[in-house]
């Protein structure tokens, strides 16, 4: 199999979806009306209700969404072969992810931007809206510490690729202030320069790992970044929405969509052989990255590429108090969705372009590849031409960036500048961590404002500043203190259990707004998913409990994932309920989007109101 066909085959396919399907879902089942106003105007406040351009709002949205699972997961999948992991990215985003993002995006902005447990609290029942609660809460802790863990192996001992990545966040506040202060409203003249500046910080990155007086000062153990990451996330939901976080996800969305395209074009160029087998020796489990088989591992190993539930937490947190107009959920939701896999696809092809041999000697210990009784092929000319040892490095963040590099440097005239590429790559892949983390860790600290608020009422309001640094603090620390407890291997399959678990709950949620809003003729879009994802997560979260955690004494682990289950339980067994009871009372709603958009317009101009459209 050649890279390029993949390349192809990904392309036309989504393409045809968001033309398609995607459009389906916005003018049947949603009916999107241009002419709402949106709770960002509404409700605007300047912190967290911010009007803003669709392109930002879409930079910023797919930034936070694209973490590391778009990267990490392919590459860990592709110990089952390359094409469990294809079919299940493809057929995945489409029928599931990218439906599961849109149709929350739009139940939060007609709940004036709630959060999904708000929504499951309206739509469902208030015992539903509590389980979601806390489910998102767990989610989101766990999900923060196993981004934490790829980054930190990622770039531990790495002055350059530390200098690079560290670069960003001024100049994300650099730009944050030229667009509020300086050079309000010029967006292309502030992305050229937020560009450009990022650039720069990758080229002088190899004078700053080659300086013995600079480089100290950015070489770090794995503690020291974890804790590092930790603290940048404090001040990332601390800090204003326009200082930081929507500058550096706008600017980071330029360098993935960049860099996933540059891949793209040079797997056209170079046309690199897919060496990993369709399915290989260890498809049915006992490999050394992942000890289960593909059936349930593959769906949960491959989350945000296919369908994640940390996306509903950014569709209902940051997204809906940005976006301007309802039209707008289609490319956003539907559209980075799947903007995601086409980057999942190109890492699967990076990873699997490697040799066999070479993909689990990064990815697996030392004694678990010595177990397989293997040698390494290229791996040793890697090493030496990217200047660092790349044996026994898991997470998937190496591999990727040596297959990235390795495709790269093929492309005529750039095989002097392997280093470059790979530290250029890590980087990359840095990027899409921390837009992860940032957003992850402000939206926790929305849901524990709104959790503490039951207790204590200040803490319900997301302007009160004690409130705000006490949250934000508490949320940092506690996903902190997980990430320093454990490693790569216990970490992401806790993580990919919990996201996807927390995936089929939206759904079931989605499934309730559909019927509730007159359209439950279309309730399958998001209930056959949402089936499918229950059934094979329960039996991932019963196999990594009984076959993994217990075995090893995880008992922290054990707990997690049983607290998980219940609350999972708890949503899903209220949702069924309300599936029933909404089918049996709520009339269909058969008017078209046009239809609706034309009562919109007129009840806006009887009233005197204008009519917004941007």
């Amino acid at each position: 199999m050649n890279g390029v066909y993949l390349v192809v085959i990904t392309a036309c396919f989504l393409i045809l979806a968001y033309r398609f399907y995607g459009a389906f879902i916005a003018a049947k089942v949603l009916t999107l009306n241009e002419f709402r106003t949106p709770p960002s105007i509404r409700l605007k406040d300047g912190h967290d209700y911010v009007p803003t351009n669709k392109w930002v709002v879409f930079g910023h949205h797919f930034a936070a969404i694209a973490g590391a699972g778009p990267l990490v997961g392919p590459v860990i999948a592709a110990q089952f072969g390359y094409l469990p992991g294809m079919l299940w990215i493809l057929f995945g985003s489409v029928l599931a992810g990218a439906v599961h993002d849109m149709v929350i995006l739009l139940a939060s902005i007609r709940h004036d931007g709630k959060s999904i447990a708000e929504i499951a609290k309206a739509e469902i029942s208030k015992l539903a809206g509590t389980s979601a609660l806390w489910a998102t809460l767990f989610l989101l802790i766990i999900t923060e510490a196993g981004m934490a863990v790829v980054v930190a192996n990622s770039l531990f001992n790495s002055p350059w690729g530390t200098f690079t990545v560290g670069s960003t966040i001024p100049i994300a506040i650099f730009i944050g202030l030229y667009l509020k202060f300086l050079r309000p409203g010029k967006i292309r003249e502030a992305t050229i320069l937020g560009v450009t500046l990022i650039l720069l910080a990758v080229i002088f990155g190899p004078a700053i790992k080659n300086s013995p007086v600079l480089a100290p000062f950015f070489t770090f153990s794995v503690v020291q970044i974890e804790i590092g990451i930790a603290i940048y996330g404090f001040f990332a939901s601390v800090l204003p929405v326009w200082l930081l976080l929507a500058p550096r996800d706008y600017l980071s969305t330029y360098m993935k969509i960049g860099t996933i395209a540059a891949l793209a074009i040079g797997i056209l160029i170079v046309a690199p052989a897919i060496r990993m087998p369709a399915a290989s020796q260890f498809i049915w489990g006992g490999g050394p990255v992942i000890k289960g088989s593909v059936i349930p591992f593959v769906f949960i190993t491959i989350a945000c590429g296919a369908i994640s539930g940390f996306h509903s937490i950014i569709s209902t947190g940051t997204t809906p108090k940005m976006i301007m107009n309802e039209r707008q959920i289609l490319p956003i939701g539907y559209g980075a969705m799947l903007t995601e896999a086409f980057i999942s696809m190109m890492a699967l092809i990076a990873a699997t372009s490697l040799h066999p041999s070479d993909y689990f000697a990064i990815n697996s210990s030392q004694q678990a590849f010595a177990a397989l009784g293997i040698h390494v092929q290229d791996l040793p000319m890697l090493s030496h031409l990217v200047g660092e040892n790349l044996m026994h490095r898991p997470g998937g963040a190496v591999s990727l960036a040596v297959g990235m590099a390795d495709v790269f440097s093929k492309i005529p005239f750039m095989d002097q500048f392997m280093g470059f590429w790979y530290h250029f790559c890590i980087m990359f892949e840095a990027l899409f961590i921390l837009t992860l983390i940032d957003a992850g860790s402000r939206v926790g600290r929305y849901l524990l404002q709104e959790l503490l608020g039951r207790v204590y009422k200040p803490f319900s309001n997301t302007e009160w500043w004690p409130g705000i640094i006490f949250c934000s603090a508490l949320i940092s620390i506690c996903w902190g203190y997980l990430v320093l407890q454990g490693n790569i291997s216990e970490i992401w399959p806790l993580f990919g259990v919990s996201n996807q678990l927390l995936g089929t709950i939206t759904l079931a949620i989605g499934t309730s707004y559909i019927y509730r809003t007159g359209r439950g003729r279309y309730a399958w879009v998001t209930m056959a998913p949402c089936l499918f994802m229950a059934v094979i997560t329960y039996y991932a979260d019963y196999l990594n409990i009984f076959n993994s955690y217990i075995p090893s004494g995880k008992w922290l682990l054990v707990s997690i994932s049983v607290i998980m289950f219940v609350l999972v339980s708890i949503v899903m067994v209220e949702s069924i309920r309300s599936w029933l009871r909404y089918r049996n009372t709520i009339p269909q709603d058969y008017r078209t989007q046009a239809e609706i958009e034309a009562e919109t317009k007129a009840e806006l101009e009887k009233s005197g109101q204008a009519v917004f459209i941007k």
